[in-house]
This record gives C-alpha cells, sequence and structure tokens, in this order.
C-alpha cells in the first residue's frame, strides 16, 4: 500500500513539474506610463473619492453624530 501510495506521489510531482515547464510565462518589457494615462488613473481616483464624498453627505444623521460625539 505505501509503495502505491510513493509512485502515485512521484507520478503527481512529475506532471506538476512537467506543467510548469509548459506553462513559462514569456518576459516582457515593462511600459511606462504615458501622461494621459496618468492623467486618466487620477482622473479615477478623484471620481472614486468625490463619489465617496456625496455618499456620506448622503447621509447627514451619521456624520452629525459623530461631530456631536467628538466635541
Amino acid at each position: 500500500m505505501a509503495i502505491q501510495l510513493e509512485s502515485l506521489v512521484e507520478s503527481i510531482k512529475s506532471k506538476v513539474r512537467s506543467l510548469k515547464k509548459k506553462t513559462k510565462k514569456k518576459p516582457y518589457v515593462k511600459m511606462d506610463k504615458s501622461a494621459s494615462v496618468r492623467v486618466e488613473i487620477r482622473s479615477r481616483k478623484a471620481k472614486k473619492l468625490i463619489d465617496k464624498t456625496l455618499q456620506a453627505a448622503d447621509r447627514p444623521e451619521i456624520w452629525g453624530f459623530v461631530i456631536l460625539n467628538n466635541k
């Protein structure tokens, strides 16, 4: 029984090794971000921040509670 288990483990290991060899990714050259891409990223972050602020502003009872308790 132990011998069969060992052979099973070895066969699985060899299959995994062969799969790793086949699926190696080709290296790529990382490109720098252009100015327009940087602007796009900044605008997305700004939109997210604005949305977050507007959602918080839509719930004044929570903010009022926080402000009153901090005094």
